[in-house]
């Protein structure tokens, strides 16, 4: 018996970074992209290396071209603390697991470090893989945390939920991370919403642009930390960016959400850096006429264009960046 399970990459469309911060996300899950895990009974537990796991190298130049794409670890360190954070959540819930050893291995067309989620992809598709094989149900609300404490706690990664929860609930999600809500019930608010609402949206990415977003938001979260006004202040002005999104999307009002998406960004360059690579995309696409915001922590862009000739613009006009343009597919 093989298993196959799979899981999607993600785009922030508004509220993002506030997630980390108690704040309010809408999220998509982006089926252009997705991280695969196979899972079959074997002898031994057996964690499967793949190309990007590899420690030989053609040149000092292939290894800097691949550390710069694929990060410095591939998926394999990913999978050992989802299969860690699997078991412990058994042994907390009283769950005791049949004694059955298994090989397993991923797969990712999701470009890294670009602010698409593919690291949290490759361990919510482990979760899924292991619940079937073990027949163990964690309840979906309750999923995101443990993607969450895999990278956090075993992999020592700065993030949110946001991703997380996009890509296990899936399709488009409005999420409410309210600090009382949250040690409440242990969630925050997750509503899914119907992606036939949404308007025209392209993504953007640059793999060069590429960083690991907890980098980006270590600094942010001292200074929040601290109660630094300026961030606090800032921060719940993004969230409120997502709680009024959700109204304009449920509305179909599209001049309100183009102008959301640019207010999203544009408050976040008051607290991040912005490289000059970065703001170029987020320039260009505007000077087409879209909207313009970061999926994540950088290295791709998301927002709203009116028709086919302004897409058509858009794909000219940041290939010279060298960014590929898409359409996200989203169900």
């Amino acid at each position: 018996m093989i298993i196959e399970s799979r899981a999607y990459a993600r785009a922030g469309l508004m509220g993002n970074p506030s997630d980390g911060f108690f704040g309010k996300t809408i999220s998509i899950s982006v089926r252009n992209f997705g991280a695969s895990v196979k899972l079959y009974p074997s002898p031994e537990l057996i964690i499967e290396p793949q190309p990007q796991d590899t420690n030989e190298f053609r040149s000092i130049y292939h290894l800097r071209d691949a550390v710069s794409t694929l990060g410095y670890h591939g998926g394999v360190p990913l999978l050992k603390a989802a299969i860690k954070k699997f078991l412990e959540y058994c042994e907390r819930e009283q769950i005791k697991l049949p004694n059955r050893n298994f090989s397993i291995r991923y797969a990712t067309s999701i470009p890294r470090q670009v602010g698409l989620s593919g690291s949290s992809a490759i361990i919510v598709a482990a979760f899924r893989a292991l619940m079937r094989f073990y027949d163990v149900e964690i309840p979906l609300p309750i999923l995101p945390n443990l993607v969450l404490a895999t990278e956090t706690e075993e992999l020592g990664i700065a993030a949110g939920l946001q991703d997380r929860v996009i890509q296990c609930f899936e399709g488009c999600v409005y999420m409410d991370f309210d600090r009382s809500l949250m040690e409440r019930q242990g969630h925050g608010y997750y509503e899914p919403l119907d992606p036939r609402l949404l308007p025209k949206l392209y993504i953007a990415y640059k793999t060069e642009l590429g960083k690991q977003s907890g980098k980006v938001h270590n600094d942010v979260r001292s200074r929040w930390l601290q109660g630094e006004e300026l961030v606090v202040h800032t921060l719940n002005s993004i969230a409120d960016v997502a709680g009024q999104g959700r109204e304009a999307l449920l509305q179909q009002d599209t001049d309100a959400l183009n102008s959301l998406v640019n207010r999203n960004f544009d408050l976040r360059c008051q607290i991040y850096p912005i490289s000059d690579s970065n703001m170029a995309l987020i320039r260009t696409a505007r000077a087409c006429g879209a909207s313009a915001s970061f999926t994540g922590s950088g290295g791709s862009i998301i927002g709203i264009y009116r028709d086919d000739a302004m897409l058509n613009r858009l794909f000219i006009e940041l290939k010279k960046l060298n960014a590929r343009v898409i359409k996200p597919y989203v169900i």
